[in-house]
Order: C-alpha cells, then sequence, then structure tokens
C-alpha cells in the first residue's frame, strides 16, 4: 500500500496514495493505525483524497482509527472524501454521522489543533471550589 505519514507535534497526517481501499489494502491500513497509535501520536488525520473506492473492508480499517483515537480523548478526521463512490458509501452507511469529516485538509488541521487547544484549557480551568 503507498501512503505517506506526515507528523506534528499535535497530529499525525496520513495520505493515502492509493485508489482503492479494499480488503487487500485495509489490513496494511489498519497496522500502520496501530503502530502510530502506539507511536503515541495524540490526534490523526486522514486523508483519502487520492481514493475513488472503499469497500467493507476499507470501511472497517476507517473505523478502526476512529476508534483507536477517540477511545482515549484524541481527535480522529477524515478529509479528501471528494470521489462520488466514496462519498455514497459513507453516507449509505451512515459513517458521516459517526466520524469527523472535513472536506479539506486545512480544515481538517484547523479542527485538529482547536480541539487540542480546547483540551488543553479545560484542563487548565482552575478547579471550582465549594462555596459555604
Amino acid at each position: 500500500m503507498k501512503y505517506a505519514v506526515e507528523k506534528s507535534e499535535e497530529y499525525a497526517l496520513v495520505s493515502l496514495q492509493e485508489e482503492n481501499l479494499n480488503s487487500l489494502k485495509a489490513p496494511e491500513l489498519k497496522s500502520e493505525l496501530i503502530l502510530l497509535k502506539n507511536a503515541g501520536n495524540k490526534n490523526l488525520i486522514l486523508d483519502l483524497s487520492a481514493v475513488k473506492y472503499v469497500d467493507s473492508s476499507g470501511l472497517s480499517a476507517i473505523l478502526t482509527g476512529n476508534r483507536l483515537w477517540t477511545e482515549e480523548g484524541g481527535q480522529f478526521v477524515l478529509t479528501g472524501v471528494e470521489h462520488p463512490s466514496v462519498k455514497t458509501l459513507i453516507s449509505i452507511s451512515r459513517l458521516d454521522s459517526v466520524l469527523d469529516i472535513k472536506e479539506n485538509l486545512e480544515q481538517a488541521v484547523k479542527w485538529v489543533m482547536m480541539q487540542a487547544l480546547r483540551s488543553q484549557l479545560e484542563n487548565e480551568a482552575p478547579a471550582e471550589e465549594d462555596e459555604l
């Protein structure tokens, strides 16, 4: 499977460079996502701009990534959902109501950064004292 990974302090970006995310490619994507999560990446952006076809195995890999990051309070953001067949499959399976999907990479990065800032501010907020 061809893909590129870029890492920053707040997120890792995985850009798939394949037209198909199917049963042949999905296991490799799952493995890479697990490795990135275990490496301590706080948030993940998955860019599907080059992907023209996704099957149920591909959806399973995407959902695995979502579970890995969101169960521990991180962000998993999908972007580049541009091709009609990919949009349709995500819509039909109602994953558009489960996943954070942003229109483009710039919006995805802004979303992750805003969520990280929000989390940081919430953690720094002083605890309310009990009033007598």
